[in-house]
């Protein structure tokens, strides 16, 4: 008998709903508000469920209910909404609407909106600051279906003969532009359901998400995502990583994905990654248009292309450097610049083995200029290590305060003597007292620098998923070049958010350290010398985020991360436990291309196809081939484009006569290649930094700090 009356109450004309406010304030006890004393204002499109949800909201929470059509618009203009539509039409039913919703005030409520009160910016601005606005993102198809069953066939600002898919693509601007929190609703979902998901986002609004040192257990330490970001590593000198994990999503939700573009399947995605009171929502989805738009040669930013049998190869070389590091590294410096507190200036430090330098100028270069002054960024990068065409990125002229240094050692020296800097308190605390300076990374050991890259993983499976390659569910292997670990761990993140990864396969070349330990559990560094090689961004021997996939693999000790990476600083050694390296060979396996297989690669791929591939995703085909059974799709992470590795190229094609130019080697392999085609920011880029002086310094520490006081006194103590 209670749920019937309460069944007719919530169904009730205007005239009773303050009947049906005063039985849900008193039918449940009121537990405590997440938001004090604010409001929960869910907005959404017409049919989203928004008014039944909120009577769902309000009866769990013990709150009053308040539905704009029925409880303001209806009683102030004493006729139903949709009789006020056909008599005024849509323009002045927009303004009245919004008069309507300025002169109402309330607290501690949940408030449905009407689906066109997010037109109307000063009824919006009214309404938002008196509480936290929940935008329901419900799949257009649901929304068309509900609307059909309602018998709604027209809504505010619908002309005759527009489809209603029309007018909800419109609105959704809208929508994204006001709200705190999105629910994404996954197909099918029921209105119970959505009530859930919002409480659930509610919570985790409420509670700020946290990050801690991956060699620390102290939760009592952890700190909030702007501080990661400017901060860089942890002062423990351990990596940061979310305390509780990554969110997850359900199938329904993923598949809600699959005809997004990358941009909004981006914002969607690290909306659930990046507390809104970090950066909002609309902030976010602002910075990722600008990272992923015409800067990036390719509308897809990181296309899949079928390559042969059952193997597919995603393009990450389509921004403006030519290589998987711009995926990041054109949104981590707006992610950066955002989270910076007012008061300092920040010097940005980059070891980098090749494609990093380039691409973290090129991402600090694009930042406003309320910003460049505040910020600079120093790269180190190995003056023997690197191609001429990477050397070439690096030293061109870049505005701001941004400069390369070429040091006289590996990759390895570079990373050491950075993280040396950082974690020596009298040299920062000196920066810090004498130039009003604070240090911090663009590495893939920065947070921010690491997550956007788990983004085109999950991109690449819905692109699979778009093509009709694959249903969504179906397993597929992921095979990664890598060195520095960082792409490798943020397949692994996209696996943990639910996605249908069976294997990530890890590919090494030559300097094979990661896959010894993944298949013996032992990682050395002992008597292993860096051997140069035709894959320079993998000639790496100390993997940095090996440290952030160790802690994930041992369900977050700290202890043991702190015990293992301590005794590698200081015995060039560590071995895990039987039962670890178990879980690990679950999770990825690993091999090793030797530098003639490589080549090899190269031409027989191009000889096949036509397709060209750069020496690195060579290298993962020659491990992909050997260690992927083929019962299901594999997925070759192709990380730069060819171009910036000619010389190699020209060698695998069997090309005699290379021309001296980097410039006029790349012409030379553009008519060759039938795809993909020629990188032409790359061939700009060239041209732009051709006869520059390049600054170096010898293999030692104490330089590299001079060079680092020097760049903060030219930076930001010049007298204007």
């Amino acid at each position: 008998m209670l749920r019937c009356a309460f069944q007719r109450l919530v169904h009730a004309p205007p005239r009773l709903h303050f009947i049906r406010r005063l039985y849900l304030s008193t039918s449940t006890p009121k537990r405590d508000s997440l938001l004090g004393d604010k409001n929960i204002l869910l907005m959404g499109p017409p049919g989203a469920g928004k008014t039944t949800v909120g009577r769902i909201l309000a009866h769990k929470l013990g709150l009053p209910a308040v539905d704009v059509d029925d409880d303001i618009l209806e009683p102030t203009w004493n006729m139903p909404v949709a009789a006020k539509l056909a008599s005024v039409g849509g323009q002045r039913f927009l303004e009245e609407e919004g008069k309507a919703l300025c002169n109402f005030s309330t607290s501690g409520s949940v408030i449905s909106l009407s689906g066109s009160n997010p037109l109307d910016t000063l009824a919006m601005q009214h309404i938002k600051r008196s509480g936290i606005v929940v935008y329901l993102d419900v799949d257009a198809e649901d929304i068309i279906h509900r609307l059909a069953r309602m018998k709604v066939n027209r809504v505010v600002g619908q002309e005759a003969g527009v489809p209603m898919k029309n007018i909800l693509r419109y609105r959704k601007q809208f929508y994204e532009k006001w709200f705190d929190i999105r629910v994404l609703c996954g197909r099918g979902e029921t209105v119970m359901d959505i009530a859930n998901k919002v409480l659930n986002a509610l919570e985790w609004y409420n509670n700020p998400d946290k990050f801690i040192s991956t060699r620390s257990n102290d939760t009592s330490k952890s700190v909030y995502f702007s501080d990661v970001v400017v901060d860089g590593l942890a002062k423990d000198g351990g990596l940061y990583v979310p305390q509780n994990g990554f969110p997850k999503l359900e199938a329904n939700e993923w598949v809600r994905l699959i005809d997004k573009p990358y941009q909004e399947r981006t914002f969607i995605l690290l909306e659930k990654c990046i507390h809104p009171r970090d950066v909002s929502g609309p902030h976010l989805k602002t910075m990722v248009m600008k990272a992923y738009g015409s800067n990036f040669a390719s509308e897809d930013v990181a296309p899949v292309r079928h390559l042969m049998d059952n193997q597919f190869v995603q393009e990450l070389f389509h921004g403006p450097t030519a290589s998987f590091k711009d995926l990041a590294l054109q949104l981590m410096p707006q992610l950066f610049a955002h989270c910076l507190p007012p008061m300092c200036n920040f010097l940005v430090l980059v070891a980098t083995s090749g494609d990093t330098g380039s691409a973290v100028l090129s991402g600090f270069n694009a930042l406003k200029d309320v910003y460049k002054h505040k910020t600079g960024v120093l790269v180190f990068f190995p003056g023997d290590g690197v191609s001429e065409i990477q050397k070439r990125q690096m030293t061109a002229a870049w505005e701001g305060n941004v400069r390369a240094v070429s040091v006289g050692a590996d990759f390895d020296f570079c990373q050491r003597s950075i993280k040396q800097m950082f974690g020596t308190p009298e040299f920062t605390g000196h920066l810090a007292v004498e130039y009003g300076t604070l240090l911090s990374t663009a590495n893939s050991i920065n947070w921010a620098r690491l997550l956007p890259q788990v983004v085109y993983h999950t991109s690449s499976y819905l692109d699979l998923c778009r093509g009709g390659a694959i249903s969504f569910g179906d397993p597929v292997d992921v095979c990664i070049p890598t060195g520095n670990f960082g792409n490798a761990i943020s397949a692994v993140y996209a696996k943990s958010m639910g996605l249908p990864i069976r294997k990530i396969i890890c590919a090494s070349n030559h300097n094979r350290v990661i896959t010894d330990f993944i298949t013996t559990g032992s990682y050395s560094l002992h008597d292993r010398p860096l051997l140069p090689s035709i894959s320079p961004a993998i000639d790496i021997l100390k993997s940095s985020n090996l440290e952030r996939f160790i802690y994930h693999m041992s369900d977050g000790d700290g202890h043991l991360v702190k015990e293992l990476f301590t005794s590698l600083d200081r015995q060039q050694h560590f071995s895990v436990s039987g039962n670890l390296l178990g879980k690990i060979q679950e999770e990825i396996s690993a091999g090793s291309c030797s530098e003639n297989e490589c080549l090899e690669a190269i031409r027989g791929v191009y000889e096949k196809t036509g397709y060209l591939m750069d020496t690195h995703t060579a290298v993962a085909k020659v491990v992909g081939d050997r260690l992927q059974d083929g019962s299901c799709p594999l997925v070759i992470s192709s990380t730069a484009h060819y171009g910036k590795f000619a010389p190699a190229v020209f060698k695998a094609l069997g090309i005699s006569s290379v021309p001296e130019k980097p410039a006029e080697q790349l012409k030379r392999l553009s008519g060759v290649a039938r795809e993909p085609e020629m990188h032409m920011e790359l061939m700009k880029c060239l041209e732009k930094g051709s006869g520059l002086q390049q600054r170096s310094c010898e293999a030692d520490y104490g330089e590299m700090v001079e060079e680092v006081e020097e760049m903060i006194q030219e930076s930001f103590l010049k007298v204007v």
